[in-house]
């Protein structure tokens, strides 16, 4: 992508090639995949106190440490994977949310086995589409939504943690539950027009 593309004024993405292509090609697109969208939650709770790009930077090592976020596998960690993890310098290394994240593959596991498919209960909250917003500036983007309080709740009550509704409103963006490209930029037409 050229430099020349008007993009959502993120503080400090301009000229930052993965923070750019993370925002050109992924961030606002519909997620539908069920591991995918799992893998999004649990990353935007390892963000929790921190920058995105910050994990951003770190994804590639979250993949290789977490078995690439397959549920299965992560349900089953135990105290060794837990050092592993905590002793593991490319990712965010905290136990509470290395903790979270193996009791969420456990949520998530369970869900599936209820005949809970993960990507429906998620963006039933929508009616299976993206909101689409229309936000003209940063100041103009809420932290978080009353629907993103009903959502963190929903998922609280199936003991996630790491869920609360900043977080919870950040990944339904990055999943593109919700549009909030900004209309000046270049994205917001194009991943409005992505809806299933």
């Amino acid at each position: 992508m050229t430099g020349t593309l008007t993009r959502c004024e993120w503080r400090g993405m301009a000229g930052d090639p993965l923070y750019e292509a993370y925002h050109d090609t992924e961030w606002g697109v519909p997620e539908y995949d069920s591991r995918a969208l799992w893998e999004k939650l649990v990353l935007d709770g390892f963000q929790a106190g921190l920058a995105w790009i910050t994990i951003l930077r770190k994804r590639e090592a979250f993949r290789a440490a977490f078995d690439n976020f397959d549920p299965e596998k992560v349900a089953h960690y135990g105290e060794a994977d837990r050092a592993r993890l905590m002793a593991d310098a490319g990712i965010v290394r905290s136990n509470a949310k290395i903790d979270a994240a193996i009791e969420s593959a456990k949520i998530y596991l369970q869900m599936q086995a209820r005949g809970e498919d993960f990507s429906a209960f998620c963006w039933g909250f929508v009616g299976g589409k993206p909101i689409q917003n229309r936000w003209n500036a940063f100041g103009e983007v809420p932290a978080q939504t009353e629907l993103a309080v009903e959502v963190s709740k929903a998922l609280k009550a199936r003991g996630f943690k790491f869920v609360g509704p900043v977080i919870v409103y950040a990944w339904m963006q990055a999943v593109g539950m919700v549009n909030d490209h900004f209309t000046c930029c270049f994205r917001h037409d194009q991943v409005k027009t992505l809806v299933r």
